[in-house]
């Protein structure tokens, strides 16, 4: 006997719902923008953090030479990933339930949480030129998306985001220097063209910018404290190194995933052919491997009958379909 999935999402007196409006936004542009989505208390319970990863880590200023800026921007720690595998704050602000509502009406409704990043980002430091997050973590189908949650105000000054509006509609440019397997099918398209430098801050390095170059001009993103950005992982963005003197831009960024995508991925690594056991089922449910939290934050999963109330179709002796409503 055929079973049949309905998600519906447990009510939550905070619950967050997406209008309609915002998810055409979202698909349409390639981002979406909601103010203060984060409470004041979880912002300030991840900017703790964010301080003490950055003492923790602090290092001696040093002068910038390499040729390979993003590179140097790991070796000086600021930015770190996963901590949401060694930090309890971490993993709750990743399992955070309101980005987690905008998540399952963007991409869902069954969701994986598959990455988190905090950024730290010192005066005179950080940034990231022209790429696309979906080079570097692959999933099949193709359904990866960030959140970029601000811990305080985020301007041009200091290193906001900037990004092309609708440029999500682009296919994944494969650069020549990132492996990892590919997004789309070898030889699916008649000219699509490897690219190089991907993520360099400069232009004229990075190709991608050129084309960048075909759509309008970038805008940037300001943003206070609970804000969050949730952008389409062929969205093309971008940051600029922090400008000021005496500020930082401090930000933690999520990725997730639908979680009927294999993954054949993990910053920690993985054994056999796909990362999905590693990765958090953060909603809904899952025929594929997942791993639960590893400090108990609580998860909104499926909790419904697949068999009640669903609808399947019955064929009529003129050719034509009218559903017939089944009950258990």
């Amino acid at each position: 006997m055929a079973t049949y999935y309905t998600p519906k999402s447990r009510e939550r007196v905070d619950r967050y719902l997406v209008s309609v409006e915002e998810y055409a936004h979202y698909h349409r542009n390639g981002y979406l923008i909601v103010r203060g989505l984060v409470s004041k208390e979880d912002i300030a319970e991840l900017y703790e953090l964010a301080e003490k990863t950055r003492t923790k880590n602090k290092k001696p200023a040093r002068e910038s030479g390499g040729s390979d800026p993003l590179h140097e921007e790991f070796l000086d720690a600021t930015r770190v990933h996963m901590l949401s595998r060694i930090e309890p704050s971490a993993e709750r602000g990743m399992l955070n339930p309101r980005i987690l509502d905008v998540t399952e009406a963007l991409i869902g409704p069954d969701v994986y949480a598959v990455q988190s990043m905090m950024f730290l980002n010192p005066p005179g430091r950080g940034g990231q030129g022209w790429h696309q997050d979906a080079c570097y973590i692959k999933t099949h189908p193709d359904t990866l998306i960030g959140a970029w949650i601000a811990l305080e105000e985020v301007d041009e000054e200091n290193g906001c985001l900037w990004v092309a509006p609708g440029s999500n509609h682009e296919p994944i440019y494969p650069p020549a220097e990132i492996g990892g397997g590919n997004v789309h099918a070898l030889d699916a398209f008649s000219n699509l063209n490897g690219v190089q430098n991907v993520s360099h801050l400069d232009d004229e390095v990075n190709t991608l910018s050129k084309v960048v170059a075909k759509y309008p001009p970038p805008i940037s993103v300001p943003m206070q404290p609970g804000d969050v950005l949730f952008f389409h992982s062929h969205l093309f963005h971008r940051s600029y190194p922090n400008k000021t003197t005496d500020r930082f831009r401090r930000s933690y960024v999520c990725h997730y995933c639908n979680a009927r995508s294999w993954i054949p991925w993990d910053h920690d690594g993985y054994e056999g052919d796909s990362g999905n056991y590693r990765q958090i089922l953060a909603r809904g449910r899952t025929h594929l491997p997942y791993a639960e939290p590893a400090f108990g934050t609580e998860v909104y999963l499926y909790e419904g009958d697949d068999t009640d109330g669903s609808v399947s179709m019955m064929g009529m002796d003129n050719g034509m379909m009218m559903p017939i409503g089944q009950k258990k």
